[in-house]
This record gives structure tokens, C-alpha cells and sequence, in this order.
């Protein structure tokens, strides 16, 4: 088992980070030690990076920040069955209490107690090892990248969406933001079976993007009439189902009455204010379904199973590759170039 110290990328303080040397983690009876072969960044990390704080969560001392991985087990615990040295794994990066309600009735991404990697105390994963509750890993199969391992992760976002939503082949979806979760939202419809898949996104390089990961058309809200375009482009038929998100209160105000009467809207993109006015009369007119979505639940060993035996190409969003090296770069990279960037992956071994 390695010893020693380790490479991790500690932020101390609002755009301040750097590459410094801490112990590596020791196992207990019940945890692997991984080394993480990459790991990306996630918006939430550019976040923290840039204020400091999400909501209640607020960085108080030096954090390491990072949950989109997967790795190599290098090390097991002397309680750990299910994994053996040298598997390669994903790592789902919430550890949930397992005690309370929401635990017990499989919806765990709600439980009050969860422990998640990179939230204000917790430490993240941008560093070379990480220590897990073996319950957390789950082996990639030899014909997925280590790259399509750290993509479950944003993945799953869209795969609970597609459940939330009650997805169904035949739906005609509408995504409204195509950053790394619209965009992968996309594909784990694709996985459901859905095949008539319309995006919308203001920045020209994502709807590109859109477009050469299989999405039926891309249209710009700014310049386009949303409502008329999709009527044409459905031959009237509309949407069935949206799953909105970019977060933008005016997009998210517009679900209600792009989606057909009896339709289904799911709330992904947190919006930057806390109420968002609704036509309420219309949701209740049109019985139209809203769901929220937090995290994910119950999506890694499906995720795997779908993705293995698919086309789907979801290592398409990675715009950049970075060495752990050079996480300032990477984090700036993800922070100012938004426009060109969709996913930054970081490896601690630049390969």
C-alpha cells in the first residue's frame, strides 16, 4: 500500500489554489484506497473556487475540491469483499447515513447526513489518492475508459432526470441549457431509448456540440422563437417532456408553456434567485407534471449497464485535459472560458 505523501490541490481561499503535499489517506476495515487516474470539474467546484461558498455551504479552512472520478484500487480494508487490488472503479462520491427514511426507502441522494466529497468540510478528490467506503466504488467494465468512469458522475444527474421524468422512448424531449449536464442529459436519454432529442443554448460552440452528440436540432432562445421553431420541427406534435437545465429563471418560467398539455417538466439548473414567478394557472390547467432533481440516486450499476452496451459517446464533452500540476490553469480554463469549455478533466498523472 502506498505511504508517504501525496499531491493534492489545496484552495485556501477564494481564486487561490495550489499543489501542495499531504499525507496519504490510510483505509479503514471498510474503505479502498484509490489512485485517481482523473477527475473533473465540475461547476460547483469553479463555484466554491471563485466565492468561496454555495448557500449554507462555506469553505472555513483549506479544502480540496474535485468529485467526478474514477480510479485504480490500490489498497482494501480488511472488511472489504467486494473488491479486490486493482480493479478500476467509479466513485460515486456521496456516503449517505443509511439509517434514516429517505436511506431505507432508496432515496438516499435526500438524506440529511450525506457526506459528500468536495462540500464544505469534506475534502475532495483532486489529489492523487482517495480513500472510499468500498460501497461507493464500482467497477468499470474493461471496455470503459477511466474518462467515461469520472462522466458517471454528471451522468447520473441525467439519468435521474430521465427517471424523475418518467421517461419513455417515444417522448419528444426538450433540453434547455447545454453545458456538461444538458448535454449529458442528452445522451442518457439516448440510454431510455428516446431518439427525438431538441436543445436550446445561447453560446454557439454548445449547440454545435448539441448537434455532433446526436441532438435533433439546437436552437439559439435569443434569436429564435422557441415555441414556433419546435412546433415545426415536431410537425406540430410539441414536447412531452423538458428537463430544464440552465438554471435561467426566464427558461425555466418558459417550460410551462413549451410543453404539451399532460406534459412533464423536470427542474435541474439551480436558479441564482430563490423564487422563480410561475404561471401557475397554466401548469394547473395543462396538468403538466414538475419534478426536482437533486444529485442522483441508484444510477451507477444501470448507468454502467446501458452505457457498455451503447454508442453513446459521452467522453465528448471533455474540451480539456490538464495535469494536477497545473489546476490553477485548469480551474481559470473552467472559470473564464465558458463559452469553449464544457468539461475540464484533471489528471494527477498526465497521461
Amino acid at each position: 500500500m502506498p505511504q508517504g505523501k501525496m499531491n493534492a490541490a489545496i484552495m485556501d481561499e477564494p481564486l487561490s489554489i495550489a499543489v501542495k503535499q499531504v499525507e496519504i489517506p490510510v483505509p479503514k476495515h471498510n474503505e479502498a484506497l484509490v489512485k485517481v487516474y482523473c477527475i473533473g470539474v465540475c461547476g460547483s467546484d469553479v463555484h466554491y473556487y471563485e466565492h468561496g461558498k454555495i448557500g449554507r455551504y462555506v469553505v472555513k479552512e483549506p479544502i480540496v475540491l474535485g468529485h467526478e472520478l474514477a480510479g485504480e484500487v490500490v489498497a482494501v480494508g480488511k472488511d472489504v469483499s467486494n473488491l479486490s487490488v486493482g480493479d478500476r472503479v467509479a466513485v460515486e462520491p456521496g456516503v449517505t447515513c443509511g439509517q434514516c427514511d429517505y436511506c431505507k426507502s432508496g432515496r438516499y441522494n435526500l438524506c440529511p447526513d450525506v457526506v459528500f466529497l468536495a462540500t464544505p468540510p469534506v475534502n475532495g478528490a483532486w489529489a492523487e489518492y482517495i480513500v472510499m467506503p468500498s460501497a461507493y466504488l464500482f467497477k468499470l467494465p474493461d471496455t470503459m475508459s477511466y474518462e467515461e468512469g469520472a462522466l458517471l458522475e454528471p451522468l447520473s444527474v441525467g439519468f435521474h432526470a430521465m427517471q424523475r421524468g418518467k421517461v419513455k422512448p417515444f417522448d419528444r424531449l426538450l433540453i434547455t441549457g447545454l453545458g456538461p449536464i444538458g448535454l449529458l442529459a442528452g445522451q442518457a436519454a439516448k440510454l431510455f431509448g428516446v431518439t427525438e432529442i431538441y436543445g436550446t443554448d445561447v453560446v454557439p460552440y454548445r449547440r454545435q456540440l448539441a448537434l455532433d452528440m446526436g441532438f435533433t436540432a439546437a436552437l439559439d432562445p435569443m434569436n429564435e422563437n422557441v415555441g414556433e421553431r419546435l412546433a415545426e420541427l415536431t410537425g406540430g406534435a410539441g414536447i412531452t417532456l423538458i428537463v430544464e437545465s440552465s438554471g435561467n429563471a426566464r427558461a425555466m418560467a418558459d417550460t410551462i408553456n413549451l410543453v404539451n398539455r399532460g406534459g412533464r417538466i423536470v427542474f435541474v439548473g439551480l436558479p441564482a434567485t430563490e423564487a422563480v414567478p410561475m404561471d401557475m394557472g397554466q401548469l394547473i390547467d395543462a396538468e403538466i407534471d414538475a419534478y426536482g432533481v437533486f444529485r442522483y440516486a441508484n444510477t451507477y450499476p444501470a448507468a454502467i449497464q446501458a452505457l457498455q452496451r451503447s454508442a453513446v459517446d459521452i467522453e465528448k464533452i471533455i474540451t480539456h485535459r490538464y495535469a494536477l500540476s497545473d489546476i490553477k490553469e485548469a480551474v481559470e480554463t473552467a472559470r473564464t472560458q465558458k463559452d469553449t469549455s464544457i468539461k475540464v478533466m484533471i489528471y494527477p498523472r498526465l497521461p
